[in-house]
Order: C-alpha cells, then structure tokens, then sequence
C-alpha cells in the first residue's frame, strides 16, 4: 500500500508530513499532524524532523520555512497556490505603504513572503481580533482578505481601510444558502469562517477559524450543525464528533488547489524531495520579524 511507502520514507528521511485541515481525508489521515497553516509551521519548527512535507499550498509552506530556515520544506504539488494570496504584491503595498505612511500595515498569514515582510504584524483569523485591540487607536490597512477585515471593522469601530483581496471559496457564500439551509435543518447552528462576507456572517451562531470551528461544535451541546468553510473540514469534525451531524453549506465549498495534493504526490516529494520552498534570507528574515510580532502579541 502506498501509505506504508510513505510512513517508510519519512521514518528513513527524518520527514514530517503537515496536512492542512482543507486537504482530501486520505491526506489527512497520512499526515502525522493536521491544523491550520500557522499551527502546522510552529508544530514543525518544534519537531526534529529534518524534512518539512507540507500538504496545503504555497503561501503555507514559505511560512513553514520562515519559522524553520535550516529544515527542507517541500511541497508535494507544485502548482498548489492560494489566489487570495496572489491579490497583493511586494509592489503594491511598497506602493501603498509610500503614499499612506500613517497606516500600519496588519497581514493576514494567507500571504506571501516578501508581502509578509513589508508588514507591521501579522494575523491569523483566530489571533486577529486581540491584535488589532492592539492598535485600536491607529490607522490600520489589513491585507489581502476584505471580508475579515470588514467583519473586524464592524465588529469594534476600528479606523480599517480594507484590500480589495477575497479567498474565492467563502467569498461566493450568500445569504439565501444560509437561510435554505436552515429551513431544511431547523435545528442546526450555523458556523463560519470570518472569510465569509459580512451579511453572511452576522446569521452566524459562532464565527471563527478552522481550528476554532471544530472545537465549538466539539464543545457545542447541540447536535446538528451547519458548516459554513471549506468541506475538507468534515472529516475531522466527524472523527471528533462521531454522533453528530454536519452539513456543508454548499457543495461548492470545495477549494481546487488544497485539492490538488494526492497520495502519490506526497509519496513522490518523499522519495525525491521534490519542489523545495525557498525564501531568500534578507526577506526571510523580514517576514519572521511580523511573524514574532504576532506570536508576542497574541
């Protein structure tokens, strides 16, 4: 079986396999630690491993070898990118940051490096609400997702101006799905990532993370809910909660590059150490700088 090749190579390689909550279940369930992209990077900066593989895209994978510089960091398909992540350059926001040299520059974790290291901070959707607390009385821009940051500025006032940025998978979420599908299932929460636009997120009964999502619903006394994120994470809501029932808002919330990563894939950059991540060092250094600022602050 191609799981026992792939539990062979990582143990002769000193490898660790990352998957992210969003990846297929057959992914999730080889990898030895599934979370959300910066929970997975720390996890494996405190590990011995040698070889990072990490199962998600690209954005997560330089995040890994920002916080771990001396592990190899592969990334089993090599096309696996985030398009919310691609809705800012280092360009732009020097641009930016040129003409609005009031604003502080608060980054989303689903960005890419060199954006990282341009920014004043960075966030992640669980940690975001008590960092911004942090610079209340500032002129913030938050980059790149326009949906989180309009969810924060809504929700506490904060003076936000917004990138025009969107991951396309919550982005499309509406309204009339939400209340389809509590008119189907009457007895349902609803939960949703902050992803999500912001009409849609005020009929939410809990809005958080992905990792914040299945905990709630683990912790939740009820016993039916709605799932407003990628599907990918019913599997492990279902492992956790086994007598439980979760229904997806809609088919379509199904993400095409977390998708990409196969059995096969992972076995492959196992056994060639196939498309390593590189950050160069100057802007690694950089990127780390807001990444530190985020852990301290959270």
């Amino acid at each position: 079986m191609i799981q026992d090749d792939i539990r062979r190579l990582k143990i002769e390689k000193n490898a660790v396999i990352l998957a992210h909550y969003y990846q297929d279940a057959a992914v999730q369930d080889i990898a030895d630690f599934v979370g959300d992209s910066l929970e997975l990077s720390k996890i494996a900066a405190q590990t011995e491993a040698e070889i990072i593989v990490f199962c998600g895209v690209n954005f997560m994978a330089e995040t890994a070898k920002i916080l771990s510089p001396k592990k190899k960091v592969l990334l089993p398909v090599k096309e696996a990118k985030c398009p919310m992540a691609m809705m800012i350059s280092a360009d732009q926001l020097k641009q930016y940051k040129q003409a609005h040299p009031d604003r502080k520059i608060v980054c989303y974790v689903n960005s890419y490096a060199d954006v990282k290291a341009l920014s004043d901070v960075c966030v992640t959707s669980s940690n975001a609400e008590k960092i911004l607390a942090a610079f209340g009385n500032e002129k913030v821009l938050y980059i790149p997702d326009k949906n989180l940051g309009r969810y924060l500025k809504y929700k506490y006032g904060y003076d936000i101006e917004l990138w025009p940025g969107f991951c396309c998978i919550h982005n499309r979420l509406r309204t009339s799905l939400v209340r389809e599908a509590k008119a189907k299932h009457p007895e349902a929460l609803f939960l949703v990532h902050p992803e999500a636009p912001l009409e849609v997120v005020k009929l939410a009964d809990y809005v958080g993370s992905t990792r914040g999502i299945i905990a709630y619903a683990t912790a939740s006394p009820a016993q039916e809910f709605i799932i407003g994120t990628e599907k990918g994470i019913l599997h492990p809501l279902q492992k956790a909660n086994p007598g439980k029932k979760f229904h997806i808002l809609t088919p379509d919330l199904a993400c095409f590059d977390m998708k990409l990563t196969t059995l096969d894939d992972v076995y492959h950059a196992l056994r060639d150490e196939t498309f390593e991540i590189t950050v160069p060092e100057e802007i690694r250094k950089e990127a780390y700088r807001s990444l530190a600022k985020m852990l301290e602050m959270s």
